[in-house]
């Protein structure tokens, strides 16, 4: 058997991100994980259902393909759920003769060989979740018709464990469906409307039998048709997401190899007034089943009760249901700049004790629109909240989210102990109605009649504090008034009473000794200290969230997560300590 190496090791943490992926497929290929017995682990293959290879071409090299097969193991423990022993994986390749050439990624999967028409990987331990088993390079065979087909069975054994049959299939030609870009008009107002004839062609060796349009777009556009042969989802406003709406038509028809097509009539894209920064997505895939259910990705999603939306020639160009040639080029992108505001509005609160006693603060912010602010290329964080705290009070506990700095807004690497001033990021995104929400702890050291201490939203850099978009820059600022006049004589101990300031930024006193955040030095934190100051705390509602942007350029997956992105980068720390643990107990 082969021993794990570190090699090995990394080869199979960059396998298991790659998986995630797969994963999918392996449900929508019929790889349903069996239940597990207490003593008999059961493990699961998983991969594409089908690929399609480029036809052997008259002259030259033939193009490639990758066929990536995974191993899932349904345990969810990850600590003790790992199966410590050796297995041997065997992929039955005689249903491809003459139909493919095989080979092995040999960086990819050093575990592998390929004798005659069969092809054996042997590894040890399989840790909970899915990890890559293998990654072929595959080409149609010389001599191979277009729409030969075949299959690639693979099969696992070991000692105290069962794994689960799987079937992959291989054809040759198919489909290649190519979204057009579109020369949309990216800089906008609030109501410019503008229409998009969705184009696309079929540039591989076999028809399409129907196909699947996608659209993806972010809160401040808005197509207004809804079509019967479409259905539409919306994400939930209170989770801390660009708001994307999703759309899957399904069009029916025969669309011919080398014929281009259009919409009958072209969509309408509206810069609503709410857009900002936006982005709006459209691919075409061949429909089916399988490809339906998986960008739907869970999500609920209802039917249009419009017309039907029709695709036609747009030029002259009983069709078979293959895989998509070159997936990569299926899905188009563009992005938005609309000429708009938002009005971040700052609230402080009042609170009243007697010295030694403890209070909670509700302080923050509101987005009172139109806009929503979105870095969506970024993942920039879009503004930050300034809480410098009250004369004769100390912060016993503050959110998660925010980050103690000196009195100036310098770095402090104490983060423990009370600090003078506290700066709270958002997350990269801030939808309209939402803002960001902080509770804060204090205790009362001394008492002192109308402490305050200035509530700020501004911009992330604190040499540069002004939020661009926003045009009331004189509401950005609050504040927290400590045992105020009227608030009693400070011998209550209780919780904050309600926000005084209502949102409103207008302060019950002037501030005593806030710094100016225009004199005051970066606040910018090291890389350390912003690897982990976070977004916005628990009671932030709707506009804080973690996850990245989309890159600045390419594209993104139709149906993406924060919570599965942080889940996935928790598992990999998890899979990293299970398998170094593992790897010293089998040497």
């Amino acid at each position: 058997m082969t021993p794990s190496t570190p090699r090995t090791v990394l080869h199979r943490a960059a396998g298991s991100l790659a998986a995630a992926g797969l994963l999918a497929a392996a449900s929508l290929a019929g790889a349903a994980a069996p239940a597990q017995a207490a003593d008999t682990p059961v493990f699961t293959f998983g991969g594409p259902a089908e690929t399609a290879l480029h036809p052997y071409p008259a002259s030259g090299k033939p193009k490639s393909s990758k066929v990536g097969i995974t191993l899932y193991n349904p345990s969810e423990d990850e600590e003790n759920g790992g199966f410590d022993g050796d297995f041997t994986l065997t992929f039955d390749l005689s249903g491809v003769a003459g139909v493919a050439d095989v080979k092995i990624d040999g960086e990819a999967s050093p575990d592998c060989r390929i004798t005659g028409t069969k092809a054996v990987c042997e590894d040890w331990g399989i840790w909970p979740g899915s990890q890559s088993a293998a990654d072929f390079v595959v080409t149609a065979a010389k001599g191979s018709e277009n729409g030969a087909t075949g299959t690639i069975k693979v099969t696992g054994q070991a000692d105290g464990a069962t794994f689960t049959p799987f079937t992959t299939r291989l054809t040759v030609g198919g489909p290649d469906l190519v979204m057009e870009r579109l020369p949309f008009k990216t800089e906008l107002t609030p109501g410019d409307k503008q229409q998009a004839p969705i184009t696309f062609a079929n540039r591989g060796s076999r028809d399409a039998d129907g196909v699947l349009l996608t659209l993806r777009y972010s809160r401040g556009l808005d197509i207004p048709q809804r079509y019967s042969n479409c259905e539409y989802t919306v994400d939930d406003p209170d989770l801390p997401d660009f708001g994307w709406t999703t759309a899957l038509c399904s069009v029916e028809g025969a669309f011919e190899a080398g014929a281009t097509y259009t919409l009958a009539t072209p969509l309408t894209l509206e810069a609503t007034e709410r857009a900002y920064y936006d982005t709006f997505l459209y691919g075409i895939h061949e429909n089916s089943a399988a490809q339906r259910t998986a960008l739907r990705a869970g999500a609920p999603f209802e039917r249009g009760t419009g017309g039907v939306l029709k695709a036609v020639p747009a030029k002259k160009g009983a069709a078979a249901r293959g895989a998509d040639l070159d997936p990569y080029d299926n899905q188009q992108e563009a992005d938005f700049r609309t000429e708009n505001t938002a009005d971040f509005v700052a609230y402080g609160d009042r609170v009243a004790g007697s010295e030694g006693s403890f209070v909670t603060a509700d302080l923050g912010f509101r987005n009172e629109g139109p806009a929503w602010i979105g870095h969506i290329r970024s993942g920039e964080d879009v503004a930050t909240v300034d809480f410098t705290v009250p004369q004769g009070a100390s912060v016993a506990t503050k959110p998660e989210s925010c980050r103690a700095v000196t009195a100036d807004g310098k770095y402090r690497e104490d983060q423990n102990t009370p600090a003078p001033r506290y700066f709270c990021n958002t997350s990269m995104t801030v939808r309209d109605g939402a803002g960001l929400d902080l509770r804060f702890e204090l205790r009362i050291d001394k008492a002192m009649v109308g402490a305050s201490g200035a509530v700020t939203v501004r911009n992330t850099f604190l040499k540069n504090p002004k939020l661009p978009f926003d045009p009331k820059p004189t509401n950005n600022t609050a504040y927290l008034i400590l045992n105020g006049e009227g608030d009693g004589d400070g011998s209550d101990s209780g919780g904050a009473t309600e926000g005084g300031d209502g949102g409103s930024g207008e302060p019950s006193t002037p501030p005593t000794s806030a710094p100016d955040p225009e004199e005051s030095p970066s606040g910018t934190p090291s890389p350390s200290e912003s690897s982990t100051s976070g977004g916005g705390s628990a009671g932030t509602t709707g506009g804080s969230g973690g996850g990245g942007g989309l890159a600045s350029t390419g594209s993104i997956a139709l149906i993406a997560s924060g919570t599965a992105a942080a889940a996935l980068a928790a598992g990999l720390v998890l899979f990293t300590a299970a398998r170094r643990r593992a790897a010293a107990q089998h040497g």
